[in-house]
């Protein structure tokens, strides 16, 4: 090589793959490209299928400041959605907007399913409403108060779309931004979390999330009775039980049951946190002890 020649810098891959495509969907097989499949798996990125349908149920009980940004946000994800609204028998205004935005409202919204208890029933009674009319591929449970990010779907529902996995659980306590707050609050969720996981030999780090994705056949097959906070203890003991059907008459297989981390943004009592720690954490003991050994 002549002193005065250089080596030529490798090519740029970025260069080779060209410019990113304006579709978002396209985009994302492009980032995936230019990362590779191993770092793109790290980081919680896939390609969702087009065809994939996610149902997100969305039990709303006085949730007026914070509904038109939740749902600014679910409909921002790059998954075909079915939102489902059932609202508890709001009295702050939220049940007058929702009755805008129905089918027979002054500002309907085709995208939405809008469903309505005539008495307040609790979290539980509301979310069971929610699953009888979810027609989608994947189910998946998102409060209507901000404290968990819609942005965080892909990263939730890829175990299932992968076959790996039946059911996701988030989990707030394995390495994700979280608000520091509430110590005993935190300390009950983890006892109750300990709990759980001596009667249903899991190992789950977070039975309390609200972040759970079922395969809707597991969901729609499971029976639920909780009406209130009850319904977290109550659907971790029937899923860890849960069998698929066998065409041969057996017994099937167990639930595949995957955790991943979230991120959590909570709110205090005076932002409006619904929860009752005494009152329900109790209630949650029931739970676990009751659906351990009946459904």
């Amino acid at each position: 090589m002549d002193s005065n020649e250089h080596p030529r810098p490798s090519e740029n891959p970025l260069q080779a793959l060209g410019e990113p495509p304006a579709d978002p969907r396209r985009r994302l097989g492009w980032l995936i490209q230019a990362l590779g499949e191993a770092n793109s798996r790290r980081l919680g990125l896939f390609v969702v299928p087009e065809e994939l349908v996610l149902s997100v149920v969305i039990p709303v009980y006085n949730e007026k400041r914070t509904i038109d940004e939740i749902l600014r946000r679910v409909r921002a994800t790059p998954i075909t959605t079915q939102i489902i609204l059932i609202d508890d028998c709001s009295t702050d205004g939220t049940r007058e907007l929702l009755r805008r935005w129905g089918p027979d409202g002054e500002d309907p919204q085709p995208d939405l399913t809008v469903l309505f208890h005539e008495r307040n029933q609790g979290k539980g009674a509301a979310l069971r409403t929610g699953f009888r009319h979810a027609t989608g591929d994947l189910v998946i449970v998102q409060d209507a108060d901000l404290e968990y990010d819609p942005a965080e779907y892909p990263r939730l529902i890829e175990p299932i779309v992968d076959g790996r996995a039946d059911v996701v659980f988030g989990s707030r306590f394995i390495g994700e931004t979280h608000r520091v707050h509430l110590f005993w609050h935190a300390v009950a969720n983890q006892g109750l979390t300990f709990l759980s996981n001596m009667f249903t030999n899991l190992n789950l780090t977070d039975m309390e999330v609200c972040y759970k994705v079922f395969r809707r056949e597991v969901i729609q097959g499971i029976t639920l009775k909780s009406d209130r906070f009850g319904f977290e203890p109550e659907v971790t003991a029937k899923v860890a039980r849960f069998r698929f059907p066998d065409r041969d008459g057996g017994r099937g297989r167990k639930c595949r049951i995957y955790e991943t981390p979230v991120s959590y943004h909570g709110r205090s009592f005076e932002e409006g946190k619904h929860i009752r720690p005494l009152r329900d954490g109790l209630r949650a003991l029931y739970c676990i002890i009751r659906f351990a050994f009946a459904d």
